[in-house]
Formats: C-alpha cells, structure tokens, sequence
C-alpha cells in the first residue's frame, strides 16, 4: 500500500499536478497593523499562485509563546516560515546583532541600499550555514529612547533606570549612555514603568505606541540611534524538499520590498501623528546633538565585533564597503 501511494504521488508529479501542502506560518505581531497585511496578502498570494495546492495557517499574533518557539518550531518543523525579531534571529546567526550597532546608517535610503546590496547576501550566506533559508527584511524602523522625563542628550540618561532586551547590543548601548541597565522583557515593560523600576528604554515607533509604553512614558526623542528589523525565515532543508513549483511560490510571494518599506513607515508617521491624542509628546533633536549621541555610543560597535567573534568584523567590513559605495552614488 505504502509503494503504491508513493508511486502515485510520484507519478502526480511528474504529471505536473501539484500535491496539497499544509504551511503554518509564525509571527508576534499586531492585529490591524501593517505586519498583519503583510502575512494576510502573503497568504492570498500564496494560495492564489498554488491553485489552492498550499493552504497557510497563520499564527501570527504570538499563539506559539515567546519568540524563542518560533526558533525552535522552525528547527523541528512544527512552524514553516517565520518572522524572527533581530534579537531572537542572533540565537541562530550571532552576527545579526552588527545591524544594532549604533549610527550604522544615516537615514533610510543609505540602509535600503546597504541592507539590500550588501548585508543580505552575506547575511543569506549564514542562515544558510544553519539550514535556515532567509526569505527577506521585515523592518521595524529606527530605534528611539523613551522615558518618563525627557531624554535629550546622552548624559540625560545617566544613572536613569533604563530597560533593555537582552541583546549584548542594547545593553552595551545603555552602558554607554551611564544608565542603570535593566534587563527585561518586553512584557513587563508597561508594569515596571507603573510601579517606577524603570523609567526609560529604547524601541521602535510602532513598539512605543502600540503596546501602551507611550502611556506610562510620554517622552519619545527622535535619536535614530539603530535600526531595526526583522527576518521572514523558512527551513532551508525542507524548502529544497519541496516540488520546484511550490517552492517558488512560497519564496516569491512575499509583497516587494518596497512595498513592505513603505508600509512600515507610513505606520511609524501614523503613530508619530497620534502623539497629540495618546498625550506623548516628540522631542527632535539637532544635527548637532545627533553628534553627541553619536560620540557617546561609538565604542559600542568595537564591543560588539569583539563579543561576537565569528564573522562580525567580516560583516561590519561588508557594512562599510556599503556605505561608500553608497556616498559614491550619491555623489554622481
């Protein structure tokens, strides 16, 4: 029975017939927000270029627990595609953490441009290394300090009780800055601002507004200090598994890059125009207090290539050669 099922499927096949494939797709994301469409459009896509051959169940809003069980669900084939957060992606490529080192990019055209030219083949040449094939750029935006009372200037922060994720690279930011550095998860953020064990913290537009930060917080200064992404991620041994038609749809049905790029960032100025209704309120800073921040966080990228060891130098190298040849363009 079993060599006669084999055959048969062997032979639909060879017959051009597609065979139905379950995909489970993880994520820890927001309902009605841009990450959102973007699965639910991916899905469509998907099921629509099949012919209905591949059927997507999403469970996008964090069913599977904390992020490291998107890892792990990937690793033992319970999860299919996923999106990985950049702190939770280095627990696979070490290296990943090189893209949080502070003022790597000066704003969002220099970043397309190194991010797609240069750091995602080299980055795609690692995941490979752990059977991890990496899809695309899932941005979130550039990072920004948040606190109770505001943030100005990096001395501002000295001694402030300032969370930070787990990452080498933001708590070696908050080092930086002389805060009182206090790990925690994200989940406890909006508690511990309540009960005053924190004060401060750095994340995302999105992250600030949407989870209740801006709440307890009402300080967000534009720093610009790191940027954020994450990745959409598949097993690459199970990927090559695949017949050639499913795998191509599964890896070109994810919406253009710049598509997603806009998306994102149409949110971050959404959410930055609400400040007036939630009760936040913006500080911008100047060129010239840009340059303070800059100087207050430059040892960190030294740290960084010396905690990860591995290729991190090889990648910040790879960021750099970038970055000119990015200011050679430009200059045309």
């Amino acid at each position: 029975m079993k060599r006669t099922l084999a055959a048969m499927m062997t032979m639909l096949g060879l017959m051009g017939i597609a065979q139905a494939l379950d995909v489970t797709a993880g994520g820890t994301g927001f309902r009605n927000s841009r990450g959102e469409q973007k699965w639910l459009t991916y899905r469509d896509n998907v099921e629509k270029a099949s012919g209905g051959s591949i059927k997507m169940k999403l469970l996008i809003y964090g069913e599977l627990g904390a992020e490291e069980n998107l890892v792990a669900g990937i690793r033992r084939g319970r999860v299919q595609i996923a999106n990985w957060s950049g702190a939770v992606a280095t627990t696979v490529v070490p290296e990943i953490a090189m893209l949080y080192a502070p003022y790597l990019f000066d704003d969002y055209a220099e970043a397309d441009f190194v991010m797609d030219n240069y750091l995602f083949p080299a980055y795609a040449k690692l995941f490979a290394e752990k059977d991890v094939h990496f899809l695309t750029w899932d941005e979130i935006g550039f990072g920004q300090v948040w606190s109770k009372a505001p943030i100005i200037l990096p001395e501002d922060a000295k001694s402030r009780r300032f969370r930070v994720a787990s990452s080498d690279a933001a708590q070696m930011l908050a080092q930086s800055l002389k805060a009182d550095v206090i790990p925690m998860a994200f989940t406890d953020i909006v508690s511990s601002l309540q009960t005053g064990m924190i004060e401060a913290g750095e994340t995302g537009v999105t992250m600030y507004v949407r989870s209740g930060i801006a709440g307890d917080a009402k300080n967000i200064t534009m720093t610009d200090h790191n940027f954020a992404t994450s990745v959409i991620v598949l097993r690459k041994s199970w990927l090559e598994g695949l017949p050639p038609e499913q795998k191509k749809v599964l890896t070109e049905s994810w919406i253009p890059m710049s598509v997603s790029r806009q998306w994102t960032r149409e949110e971050v100025a959404g959410d930055l125009a609400q400040a007036a209704q939630r009760g936040f309120t913006i500080n911008r800073i100047t060129p010239e207090q840009r340059t303070r921040w800059k100087e207050a966080t430059s040892g960190v990228t030294k740290q960084l290539i010396d905690k990860i060891g591995g290729d991190a130098q090889k990648i910040w190298d790879t960021a750099l050669e970038g970055k000119k040849a990015y200011a050679a363009q430009k200059a045309k």
